[in-house]
C-alpha cells in the first residue's frame, strides 16, 4: 500500500465523518464547521489528484469566503430558531422526501460506478490559473457576468429580507 493511498483513505474517512457530522448536527454553527472540514478534506483530495490550483481555490473560496458568509447568515437570521418544536412540526414532510431523494441519488451513483466502471479521463487539459482566466474572460464571459449579476441580486435580496421595518 502506497503512502498516497493511505493518505487518501484517511482523508476519505475524515470527509465521510465530517459529512455525517454535518447531517446529524443539531446546531447550525457546528454544521457549518463540519462543512468547512469537509471542504478542506476535499481540497486535500484535489492535491492528491495533482490539481493544486483547484485545491487552493477550494480552500480560499469555499472553505474561506463562502463559509464566512454562511456563518454570518446563520447568525443574522437566527437559524437556531428553526429548531423549535413548533417549527419542526410543520416540516415533517421534508424528512421522508430527503430520504427518498438520498436513496435515489445513491442508487444513481452506484449504477454509474458499477455499470460503467471508473475510467481515467481520455485527455488531460491544462487547468492552471492562466488557462482558466483566459477561458473565463473569452469563451465564458457572458455566463460569468450573468452569474455576477445573479449573486449581486441575491445579496441585495438578502439585505432587503433581513431589514427590519422601523
Amino acid at each position: 500500500m502506497s503512502a498516497e493511498f493511505f493518505v487518501f483513505l484517511v482523508v476519505a474517512l475524515i470527509s465521510v465523518a465530517s459529512a455525517l457530522g454535518l447531517l446529524l448536527s443539531k446546531n447550525a454553527i457546528y454544521a457549518a464547521m463540519f462543512l468547512i472540514l469537509n471542504m478542506v478534506s476535499l481540497a486535500v483530495i484535489y492535491l492528491l489528484l495533482n490539481a493544486p490550483f483547484i485545491a487552493a481555490v477550494q480552500v480560499a473560496v469555499y472553505a474561506g469566503a463562502i463559509m464566512v458568509l454562511f456563518v454570518f447568515v446563520i447568525m443574522l437570521l437566527g437559524a437556531e430558531k428553526l429548531n423549535a418544536p413548533e417549527t419542526r412540526a410543520g416540516l415533517k414532510w421534508q424528512q421522508p422526501l430527503a430520504l427518498a431523494l438520498g436513496v435515489a441519488r445513491s442508487s444513481q451513483a452506484l449504477y454509474v460506478v458499477f455499470a460503467r466502471g471508473i475510467t481515467a479521463p481520455a485527455n488531460v487539459v491544462e487547468a492552471g490559473p492562466l488557462a482558466i482566466g483566459r477561458l473565463l474572460f473569452t469563451t465564458y464571459l457572458f455566463p460569468f457576468e450573468v452569474a455576477s449579476i445573479l449573486l449581486l441580486a441575491a445579496m441585495v435580496g438578502a439585505v432587503v429580507l433581513t431589514k427590519k421595518d422601523n
